[in-house]
């Protein structure tokens, strides 16, 4: 699988991340393994986790983080793999409360950690934001682990553009590092109007999109798929049959400005002999920045279809028709 540099870092991780969150709940420990397997048997090396994934099973705390842990450690492969995991997320229960202190923080890593059965986290993320802390202090504490050594990376998941750039001003300023990657909310699909109201998720805009263009930040965009919009079980006026993730997909992106785009991918998936999966994965990775889609994957052949997209460009002709169907 094609690889790319991740700029001011010495990481070089596969373009197609492998999303794991799920595993150990809804993905049970064995089918997990195999997925993980699988996906390093096509040359991924990128994985990325959270503290927090699954906890809203029900079934135990951060069970993703310990299958992973467990994984990396049966088959030897820590040093082979690029880890991603991401901190710092408020407790389910008190979404309104951030938990962005030092303290927080520090907590957060070292559970981590232990979870994944490491002393070093490739990618260091923290899960959400909030304004109310100075960047300052959030850059000085992620710098100090890099020189611990228990973070050789780090960057943010749903901040918006404004603070990204201000904490980056500021390591900029101070001779620090700044963040590396950035892992927002972002596919192909068009959301519903107000689907995101009220939420901590930030999706990718024009600004934000600009903003990566000019500094070269990485993109590690989440529900790159759409949660399985572009997989051909939706289609305009009609129904996809229950189960999966059909009830979250209408809920977000039913509308017809995404089933254009749906359209549109088919017909090019059709030209270029390829899969619309594919395709809307490449719109990502095909844009003039680091881009690592992270894919969310339940079965094998899903998987497979996935990762065959690290090897498919688009050319900015090609991700402008995509996007705004004007060649």
């Amino acid at each position: 699988m094609r690889t790319k540099q991740i700029a001011n870092t010495a990481l070089q991780p596969s373009v197609i991340c492998l999303g794991t969150s799920g595993y150990g709940s809804e993905i049970p420990r064995d089918n997990a393994f195999g997925l993980m397997d699988l996906y390093t048997e096509q040359g991924g090396n990128f994985l990325d986790s959270a503290n927090i994934y699954d906890d809203w099973a029900g079934m135990g705390k951060s069970l993703s983080e310990k299958t992973v842990g467990a994984w990396l450690k049966e088959r030897g492969c820590r040093d082979r793999i690029v880890l991603a995991t991401k901190g710092a997320h408020p407790d389910l229960a008190s979404m309104d409360v951030s938990r962005l202190s030092r303290a927080e923080i520090l907590h957060d890593l070292n559970d981590s950690l232990s979870n994944l059965q490491t002393d070093y986290i490739d990618l260091y993320w923290l899960h959400r934001d909030d304004p109310k802390v100075p960047v300052e202090s959030i850059i000085d504490v992620l710098n100090e682990q890099v020189r611990k050594g228990t973070i050789r990376a780090f960057g943010c998941s749903n901040w918006t553009v404004e603070r990204i750039r201000a904490a980056n001003d500021y390591a900029s300023r101070s001779g620090l590092l700044g963040f590396a990657a950035n892992q927002p909310l972002w596919n192909l699909a068009v959301f519903n109007p107000g689907a995101l109201a009220g939420s901590t998720v930030a999706a990718m805009d024009d600004e934000m999109a600009a903003y990566h263009e000019a500094s070269h930040l990485a993109a590690v965009p989440f529900s790159s798929q759409a949660n399985g919009f572009f997989s051909g079980r939706y289609a305009r006026g009609q129904d996809p049959e229950k189960g999966g993730r059909s009830a979250i997909v209408k809920a977000m992106y039913a509308n017809e400005a995404s089933f254009d785009r749906l359209d549109r991918a088919k017909r090019l998936a059709e030209e270029l002999n390829t899969t619309p999966t594919r395709i809307a994965l490449a719109y990502l990775t095909s844009h003039p920045f680091p881009v690592f889609p992270i894919i969310g994957v339940s079965k094998p052949a899903y998987l497979l279809d996935s990762c065959a997209a690290a090897e498919l460009r688009l050319s900015p002709e090609q991700v402008r028709e995509l996007k705004v169907g004007i060649y």
